[in-house]
């Protein structure tokens, strides 16, 4: 008898699932007129950085995006994200345990990241053109210091589970894997926001893999919460496909990205998360490599970083890329919740 009984559970909380993604999806189409017209009226419009994080000009991609900036597409769309996944999250699926540390993490992450859109719409901080990049370090790394505290001392988790292996007891030392699960995600989002439709779509199919998990381990808040992103996310790739509408900006990046490394950190499955999110992985880390040779070689590996810059520099239209890449972060993602399944973390 227990098995028709887990069963059902499961559908009822399937079908939660289901109806919090369509009401985030709904209410996002609701605010994204709202936000459109703000946007439009008060322009919000996205400044290209004309330095690298070297000092370098950035030449390669403003040739290569000279005619979208032209159109002057506004940015910061990632607030419509956000307020529908609190108001969501707030009224149908708030769980002190489950959900109330990856929606912390979101408006940390979203207070950054809006602060450095901005200082870019007002076109302050010179070619920067936004926050510099070892505050935005330091402030993500301030965001998921407090998240990583309460991970520890108020919920108590003190292992991680190596998948084949089993619970590993590592005490005190979850904190700095917390952060840099935390950081190292959120500025691999962000980094690889920079095509049309490219971080939206990667994201989608990451948090989509994610609950599932959850909903197989039975943390049925935390699949609610990742589904509900999963709903507003195709909402706002709807409008953001190319040619964008807008842009989501870092308050989106920086948000879903340091929301996503919670996640991964409560479904105790940080050692897949480089697997679900390995495009993520290898943006941030085309960017790392580009910029260690360049300092310490003085020559450039790629044509331009991150490695989607590369490939459209090499010839490749945008949509080719960000449509190929979707296509891998689907497979990984695949891989990753099979790799879950096989190797114990569900069930």
């Amino acid at each position: 008898m227990t098995e028709p009984i887990v069963t059902s559970q499961i559908s009822q909380e399937l079908f939660k699932a289901f109806v919090l993604s369509v009401t985030g999806f709904g209410l996002a189409m609701l605010l994204t007129p709202i936000y459109t017209f703000i946007a439009y009226r008060y322009k919000f419009w996205k400044r290209q950085r004309t330095t690298t994080t070297t000092g370098e000009a950035i030449t390669v991609f403003t040739k290569l995006h000279a005619k979208k900036f032209e159109r002057n597409i506004p940015t910061m769309a990632g607030t419509i994200i956000l307020a529908a996944i609190l108001i969501v999250t707030l009224l149908f699926n708030l769980d002190k345990r489950q959900t109330g540390l990856p929606l912390l993490a979101l408006i940390g992450g979203g207070i950054v990241g809006l602060l450095d859109d901005a200082i870019n719409i007002r076109g302050l901080g010179g070619g920067v053109k936004g926050l510099r990049s070892w505050i935005k370090f330091l402030m993500i790394t301030g965001v998921a210091a407090v998240g990583a505290w309460y991970f520890f001392v108020k919920l108590g988790y003190s292992s991680v589970y190596v998948p084949f292996w089993g619970p590993l007891e590592i005490g005190w030392l979850i904190i700095p894997l917390f952060i840099a699960a935390v950081v190292s995600t959120g500025n691999a989002v962000n980094i690889s926001d920079g095509l049309d439709g490219l971080a939206g779509g990667l994201l989608a199919t990451a948090y989509g893999v994610f609950g599932v998990v959850a909903l197989l381990q039975g943390n049925y808040g935390i699949a609610g919460f990742c589904f509900t992103v999963v709903g507003t996310l195709l909402s706002y790739i709807w409008f953001n496909i190319y040619p964008a509408r807008f842009f989501m900006g870092d308050v989106g990046s920086f948000a879903l990205g340091t929301a996503l490394g919670v996640v991964a950190m409560l479904t105790d499955t940080i050692f897949l998360l480089p697997i679900i999110g390995l495009v993520f992985v290898v943006e941030a880390g085309s960017s790392l490599l580009q910029i260690a040779s360049k300092r310490l070689l003085g020559r450039r590996v790629f044509i331009s970083a991150p490695v989607h810059q590369h490939l459209e520099a090499s010839g490749w239209p945008e949509t080719k890329v960000t449509m190929r890449f979707w296509v891998i972060g689907q497979v990984v993602g695949i891989i990753g919740l099979m790799l879950a399944v096989a190797g114990g973390l569900v069930g």
